[in-house]
Formats: structure tokens, sequence, C-alpha cells
């Protein structure tokens, strides 16, 4: 049999290109999700309020999501104590109270001015209905609560079976699926601090960053500092 992988074959492991051009990406080697070929970082102190709110909700959300993760590993070692099963009770509430309303918050908020602004700046999809990265974000929303749901309820199940064969094994998928969520959060939180958040930096205006303000205490009863942001300068 020849080498499928010959010099003749039209599929090629490794893709060349000249130095100093954009960088070329082939399925045996695509780019690292937490480093996306175009992340331009903004400084904490230069977002708007509205940004930073939700940047500071992440750091809380990762702190609670953290201890999630630790719990989960420990319990695949040496099986669920009473203060394991106390974390993931907190951490479910958490997520059902925190979580949910922060996920609103960004769909309610924010995501509908970044989505118009990326369709304006022609940061969309080729489709006949343009999505931006605004569609993967809520569409992360619909996953990670998709994945909480499961998680929970393989555990609340787990916990009520008596063959011992059958509880490990529900036990185990359990945890697969909270540790699954647990990455996903982590992904779906980098993702809109350092891709989706410089964007928004960069293409609001004065006028909606001023809006969002204002359905953030229209909505949720939020009031954030007041700043104007610069019109952008084309």
């Amino acid at each position: 049999m020849n080498n499928i992988f010959s010099n003749n074959d039209h599929i090629k492991r490794f893709v060349e290109k000249d130095e100093g051009s954009d960088p070329v990406y082939s399925p045996m080697s695509p780019p690292d999700a937490y480093k996306p070929p175009t992340m331009n970082a903004v400084p904490y102190d230069e977002l708007h309020p509205t940004l930073r709110h939700f940047v500071d909700e992440h750091k809380i959300i990762m702190e609670r999501t953290e201890e999630f993760e630790t719990a989960l590993i420990k319990m695949k070692r040496e099986g669920i104590s009473r203060e394991d099963n106390k974390i993931l009770g907190e951490f479910f509430a958490f997520l059902d109270d925190t979580i949910v309303t922060h996920n609103l918050k960004e769909e309610r908020v924010l995501f509908p001015f970044v989505h118009d602004r990326m369709i304006d700046n022609g940061e969309h999809g080729s489709g006949p209905i343009p999505d931006t990265a605004v569609d993967m974000l809520e569409n992360d929303h619909i996953k990670i609560m998709e994945l909480a749901t499961l998680t929970f309820s393989l555990m609340g199940v787990a916990s009520r079976i008596t063959d011992k064969t059958s509880h490990i094994l529900l036990l185990d998928t359990a945890l697969e699926q909270g540790l699954s969520l647990v990455e996903l959060m982590r992904l779906h939180i980098f993702r809109e601090d350092n891709v989706v958040f410089p964007l928004a930096h960069k293409y609001l205006t004065a006028d909606d960053f001023d809006e969002t303000a204002k359905k953030m205490k229209k909505y949720f009863s939020i009031k954030l500092e007041e700043k104007k942001t610069p019109d952008k300068q084309d």
C-alpha cells in the first residue's frame, strides 16, 4: 500500500507559508483556543463601566467555578464526601442565581449593540443571515445550562442508586460532564474578556455605551459609574 502521506498526496500534513504572511492553519495544526489569531487586549481601566461590570463578575464566577472543579477532581479520586456535596449544592445554587442573571444581563444589555456594530464593521459571517461572535456566545450560554442540568441530574440519580457498579458508572459520567462544564465556562469567559469585549471597546460609540448604562439601570436596577467614551476616529 502506498504511503497516504506521500509527496504526491493532495492532503498535506503541514502548511507551508512565506515569512511575514498572515498565519495559515490546517486541521492538523489548528490555532489554540486560548490564543486566537486576532486578540488585542484592552487595559481594564480603559474599559467602559458596562464592560468592567461584566469583567468583575467574571472574576467571581471563575473563583466559584474553580472551587467546583477542585471538588470534582477530588471526588474522582476519593468519592463524594459531605463537604464535597455541600460545595456542589452551593455551586448549582450560585449558577441558578448569579450566572443565569449575568448571562441575561449580557444578552439584554450588551450583546445587541455588539452584534449590530460588528455587522456594521464587517466582522460577521458570509451567510444570508450574518452571524457574529455574539451568536457563538449566546450558544455557549445555552450549552452551559444544558451541561449544568445534565450534571446535576446525573448526580441526583447516582445518589439514589443502591447498585454499586451502576452508582460508580453514573457518578463518573456526572463528574466528566461537570468537568466539561468547567472547561466550557473557562473558554467562554476567556472569549468574552479577550476577544468580544475588546471588539465592543473598539466599535461601540459613546451613545451605545450610554444606552447600555441606561438599560442596566432600567432592567436590573444597577447604576454604573458615569463615563463618556470618546468617539471613535475613522
